[in-house]
């Protein structure tokens, strides 16, 4: 039955493939009928005599035969393109010959010696014609039924390469009342028959006369990929006052299709407007090709990125090593479908067990550590004081000695802007875990050792595990409200891929010195620290109006926003750069270092270890006030919501919370 049924809509295909043909060819025959009494008239200088239906007839026998070798009656009308018409002219050369020498045969000469190339050229434009024509009045019948339906009303937003492939493509349903581009010198021009309403920068005031003409309910559809960050935040934000959406055209290849219609909404990310970065491969490729190479806290945000990154560098093996049984299972099925070539080992271990520690570097000994585990929820490590100090602070020790004691070329620290001038928990326990990474960088050399501890302080990621932009989307699915701190709280963005991207540069650019590299290189050997070029701060406010409107709602009418005051431990801004750490270039874009501030090591471990002890022991308040003589400028928020006075003769620091 089913072989019955396919055989049955095969031979249905087959005679619609026959019926196009037989049309196209009947359309073909009458274009080289009247191509003949249209020549002769243009040739003899308006007169037609002597030419009645046989001379028509062997116009249409000389197109058919001309046409022949280059498939014209098998041409789909509607998708003619350039490489078609070249055909098409190449058809009516062939006719033109094919009928003068066909009347040579008969005993009949042409009416002049240009009568061929009157002829040929009448057929290109006929056949041409006759398909930009059909193309013409099916693009109009599509307009006036999508404008009839007032399905989707669309001012585009794009530079002309971009407007003309969404034109090209654009289906049924789409009218296109007009666009706006960069350049005021395109005003008034039409691209595909759409008027260019103005430019960019006058959007409000073209939203405004389409409004005031009943076209209240256009979308803004985002054509060229270059408009990002301020100018699509603006865009956002007039769309928003008119009531309108705004939606992403996908790429080329998807634009390109036939019959395209589906739009994308914009990213969060796209809003930061950031360059793109563009990675030194073959640093990285000597960095980690070839190499045994770990991650610890694998199975989070930033370690799966790194795993992801790295895996495309063709290490020797992967050692992925969480606490966490089900973000390693992620991983690792991620990683099958990824690089399944890459060798991987699975490893859960916690990071303060120094045995469960030794072990995995004395079976696997890798060559690099990216130590990502850490405690980085702030709130959470203000309630769990000593679990956040142990893990954050042991734990980083815990795999930094092991580091150096199994021969690792280099451990690369990840830490966070919280570090600086801390105000909770959770960034003062970073800073001890950047001082220590320092010290001990400082000690390798000096003993001469080849462990290099790189550290790498950036700020928030979007879309990681419990960040402001996964709990501002789960509040919009549940319809609000969205809860911030504070009005004025700000604090540094960028994505995953891109902090990642940095955090290998960085890793690499601290185990390679190169000619001219080598103020940077002393830097490093005196404990300097990478700082990645965050770009400006973004208000959270701000994000949560971008989200709400990316979302197609109204803030403070569809989905409200609600501030609830600042939790503990929090500061209304962040800095990446202490007072005393003067930012230095080091001649890679997005790239910054931050100039030394270390301590001694032996010093630096007698208080870890009474610290480390007082926090096993449950003793939190000791801990803290061990804590505060190793980063004299905290100043802690506690549950109480009152600022604790640093150390004597500590700077504080502004911005403090």
């Amino acid at each position: 039955m089913v072989v019955q049924s396919l055989r049955s809509g095969a031979f249905i295909h087959r005679l619609l493939t026959i019926k196009a043909i037989v049309v196209n060819v009947s359309l073909d025959c009458c274009i080289g009928a009247c191509a003949v009494p249209c020549a002769q008239w243009l040739a003899s200088g308006g007169e037609v005599t002597g030419w009645g239906w046989r001379s028509m007839a062997a116009g249409a026998v000389a197109l058919l035969a001309g046409g022949l070798p280059f498939r014209i009656a098998q041409q789909h009308w509607r998708f003619s393109g350039s490489a078609d018409f070249w055909r098409m002219a190449w058809a009516a050369l062939l006719a033109a010959l094919f009928y003068a020498g066909g009347r040579v045969l008969v005993g009949h000469g042409p009416p002049g010696m240009t009568f061929p190339i009157i002829h040929m050229l009448v057929l290109m434009v006929m056949l041409a014609g006759s398909r930009l024509a059909y193309q013409q009045w099916r693009q109009w019948r599509q307009q006036r039924r999508a404008r009839n339906d007032a399905q989707c009303r669309i001012v585009l937003v794009a530079d002309g390469k971009s407007a003309d492939l969404f034109l090209r493509a654009a289906s049924a349903g789409m009218a296109v009342t007009g666009m706006v581009v960069n350049g005021a010198h395109r005003r008034g021009r039409r691209i595909h028959g759409v008027p260019v309403l103005g430019t960019v920068d006058e959007l409000d005031r073209v939203l405004d006369r389409l409004c005031a003409h009943g076209a209240s309910h256009a979308v803004r559809v985002i054509v060229d990929p270059c408009c990002t960050g301020t100018a699509l935040a603006t865009v956002l934000r007039i769309a928003q006052a008119h009531g309108a959406q705004v939606r992403r055209m996908p790429d080329i290849a998807a634009v390109t299709a036939p019959e395209w219609s589906e739009l994308y909404p914009v990213e969060i990310e796209e809003l930061l407007n950031r360059p793109p970065v563009p990675p030194d491969f073959g640093r990285l490729e000597g960095m980690l090709r070839g190499r045994r190479v770990l991650v610890t806290g694998a199975g989070g945000s930033i370690g799966t990125e790194l795993v992801h990154q790295i895996a495309h560098y063709a290490p020797e093996s992967l050692i992925l090593l969480d606490n966490g049984e089900y973000p390693l299972w992620r991983i690792d099925v991620a990683l099958s479908e990824q690089a399944p070539q890459v060798p991987r080992h699975i490893v859960i271990a916690d990071v303060r067990d120094p045995q469960r520690i030794e072990q995995v570097f004395a079976r696997y000994r890798p060559e690099l550590v990216f130590h990502a585990a850490a405690l980085k929820h702030v709130p959470m490590v203000e309630d769990n004081p000593c679990e956040g100090l142990l893990t954050n602070i042991e734990g980083t020790r815990v795999v930094a000695d092991a580091a150096r004691r199994h021969g690792t070329r280099a451990m690369v620290q990840i830490s966070t802007d919280k570090a600086v001038n801390p105000s909770s928990i959770m960034g003062a326990s970073k800073r001890v875990a950047e001082m220590y990474c320092q010290a001990l960088d400082m000690t390798a050399r000096r003993d001469g050792r080849d462990l290099r501890c790189i550290t790498v302080r950036f700020g928030n990621v979007l879309g990681s595990a419990g960040s402001v932009v996964s709990l501002f989307r789960h509040q919009i699915e549940r319809g609000g409200p969205l809860t911030i701190t504070d009005p004025e709280m700000e604090r540094y963005f960028m994505t995953v891929a891109e902090a990642v991207a940095l955090v290998l540069q960085a890793s690499a650019r601290g185990m390679d010195t190169r000619p001219g590299e080598g103020r940077i290189d002393d830097m490093l050997r005196a404990g300097g620290i990478f700082v990645l070029d965050m770009g400006q701060p973004v208000r959270i406010v701000d994000l949560a109006h971008q989200m709400i409107i990316l979302a197609g709602l109204r803030p403070g009418q569809d989905i409200d926003i609600r501030f609830t005051g600042a939790r503990p431990g929090e500061k209304l801004s962040e800095d990446l750069f202490h007072q005393r750490e003067v930012p230095r270039p080091t001649g890679h874009s997005g790239l910054r270092m931050a100039t030394p501030r270390t301590v001694d090591l032996a010093l630096a471990t007698s208080i870890m270890d009474a610290m480390v002890g007082a926090c096993r022991a449950g003793d939190a308040g000791t801990a803290l006030v061990l804590l505060k003589k190793l980063v004299p400028e905290f100043v802690h928020r506690g549950a109480s919501g009152v600022q604790q006075a640093p150390a004597r003769g500590t700077d504080r620091e502004r911005n403090a919370s």
